[in-house]
């Protein structure tokens, strides 16, 4: 069961990167998210059912769910979106938002969250949508901006959350 909960999350991680390639009008944008969903879900019900990691299975579990974490998150946050942008009152959108560089800063969200529930200490959590605040704190005053870091900051954590979980479903 280990070793199917490791490929599963390994799929979760290579399904992002696939996504990060793909078009953004793609069908496959809007596939993503399913099959990193169910590849996630499927990883998490294969770990309660899992030995503790040990050995080179302990260091994939670390490896692997960071990467789901840091890779997987952004095609969830897309759909977010998308899903926000058919509310009748959400108006039209410019293609990459107000908040510029996101991305990036979604990557290294969701890298430092995963690192923070891994290692034990979730009030790492905290510090970081701290300081994500403050730094995008004069941004917010755009339009549409905080209702797009809102939508993305929640959906980047519970998906960086949901993945390093599976991780420590292995370690313990």
């Amino acid at each position: 069961m280990t070793v199917l909960s490791l490929a599963l999350i390994a799929v979760a991680a290579l399904v992002g990167v696939a996504a990060g390639r793909a078009r953004r009008t793609s069908v496959a944008t809007r596939v993503t998210p399913v099959v990193a969903a169910v590849a996630l879900a499927g990883s998490a019900l294969a770990a309660t059912a899992a030995p503790p990691a040990q050995g080179f299975a302990l260091a994939a579990a670390y490896v692997l769910s960071v990467a789901a974490a840091a890779t997987g998150g952004a095609p969830m946050v897309f759909a977010a979106f998308r899903f926000a942008r058919r509310q009748p009152d959400a108006g039209p959108e410019p293609d990459d938002g107000p908040l510029r560089g996101g991305r990036v800063i979604g990557l290294l969200e969701r890298t430092a969250v995963a690192v923070s529930i891994l290692a034990g200490w979730p009030e790492g959590i905290a510090i970081v949508l701290a300081v994500k605040g403050l730094a995008r704190y004069p941004e917010l005053r755009e339009p549409h901006a905080s209702e797009q870091f809102i939508i993305g900051t929640f959906t980047s954590v519970l998906w960086a959350v949901a993945a390093a979980g599976i991780g420590r479903a292995l370690l313990t």
